[in-house]
């Protein structure tokens, strides 16, 4: 019977096919809609996670002033270097500590110049920041110590500076300071911030702070915590011990920030996932709106074949199966429309991964609830015109013209 019902279905669709479509283009876009935006969203998710890990592993930062960005507090006493030395000695869990120091410069190579930050730090820097080297090596702990005149440079300072030339044992000048770069960093691309993790310039501190700066300010504190331990009771100690070495009082608040990376990945994170879900829902509304389509047109189709009806009815048709023929059409449009809708939308978000540069993440969750979906609308709103044409009177139902 149900294999009847649905051959039937089927010739009905084929015998209308332009009506079809329509009918099933609000389903279409609805599945499409949803499925597009759950699954970008859901590459905006991983490329958050990604770029806040490519940041540090377990990475706290403590920088001066009361908080990150515009609301920083003005006139607050820079750290220096023996603040970084007690974190390390003090605080418990901590794998690596590194003072950094940030200031604007041009790098000048031949003909070639390019405005970019140079950054000041020791070789700790490098594995709490992610940093891998490419090509050449690291500097070490005595080149720090002795302030060498040493650099290490990020993928678009070698490509601004030297175009395909190798920039290693090349003499670069930075103000007065001329360093010879000894090694490349590996490309990291944008964070998530939107800033060019590339466009970096590492020479050993005290060079910095001798030869650049002219003073021993350190502007943030690079912390790494070991794996497993917890971040809160770290921060605590980080606090305790920051409050101690900048005389602060009982009172007073504090004049430095302890940011948790794993928070701000966390944030952003559920950010995204929630304006995924709000944009997914107003999709979602494209669905009701194919379902009352589909309605509308199932009613047209039972007074259009009230004849067709009062005969079958006639002949010994029984009204559930009646029934069942105009369920299953309405089912078979809708899951139609579901189809194409998900083949549709798989391109799409394929497509605007690419053209956004987010990473193509399929979730076949989504997938399977959004076709579950839209036959489950065809189901609802075929119903009531499928019981209209189970309950006509075949008497009446034979008169119809």
């Amino acid at each position: 019977m149900f294999a009847n019902a649905l051959l039937l279905a089927l010739r009905e669709l084929r015998r209308n096919v332009m009506r079809s479509i329509l009918t099933m283009l609000g389903i279409i876009i609805g599945v499409s809609a949803v499925i597009t935006l759950v699954t970008l969203g859901g590459g905006a998710t991983q490329q958050v996670t990604q770029q806040i890990a490519s940041l540090g592993s377990n990475l706290l930062m403590i920088s001066v002033g009361k908080r990150m960005g515009p609301g920083q507090m003005s006139g607050a006493a820079a750290f220096n270097l023996g603040d970084s030395e007690a974190l390390f000695r003090d605080v418990a869990d901590l794998v690596a500590v590194a003072p950094v120091a940030i200031g604007a410069t041009t790098a000048i190579y031949a003909n070639e110049n390019w405005s970019t930050n140079v950054t000041g730090s020791t070789e700790d820097f490098f594995p709490v920041s992610n940093q891998q080297i490419a090509e050449g090596r690291l500097f070490n702990a005595s080149e720090v110590r002795v302030g060498a005149a040493v650099c290490v440079i990020g993928q678009t300072v070698a490509t601004k500076l030297f175009r395909q030339q190798s920039p290693l044992n090349t003499r670069i000048r930075l103000q007065k300071l001329s360093c010879e770069v000894i090694g490349l960093l590996k490309s990291k691309g944008q964070s998530t911030m939107g800033s060019d993790q590339d466009d970096i310039i590492v020479v050993p501190l005290r060079t910095f702070q001798r030869r650049i700066a002219g003073n021993q300010d350190v502007n943030l504190i690079k912390v790494s915590v070991k794996e497993g331990a917890d971040t809160e009771r770290v921060k605590s100690d980080l606090e305790r011990v920051m409050r101690v070495r900048r005389h602060l009082a009982t009172n007073e608040e504090n004049n430095f920030n302890v940011l948790d990376m794993k928070e701000i990945a966390t944030m952003l994170s559920t950010t995204t996932q929630t304006m995924t879900g709000l944009l997914s829902a107003v999709g979602a509304v494209s669905l009701l709106v194919g379902g009352i389509g589909i309605m509308n047109i199932m009613l047209v189709a039972v007074t259009e074949r009230t004849r067709e009806i009062g005969i079958r009815l006639a002949i010994g048709a029984l009204e559930h199966e009646v029934l069942l023929q105009f369920l299953v059409e309405a089912v078979v449009l809708s899951s139609f429309g579901g189809i194409i809708g998900i083949v549709l939308a798989l391109s799409t978000a394929l497509a605007l991964s690419g053209l956004l540069q987010v990473p193509f993440v399929f979730q076949g969750g989504i997938v399977i609830i959004a076709f579950l979906f839209s036959a489950t609308v065809g189901v609802v709103f075929g119903y009531f015109p499928a019981r209209k044409a189970a309950r006509l009177d075949p008497i009446e139902a034979l008169r119809h013209e």
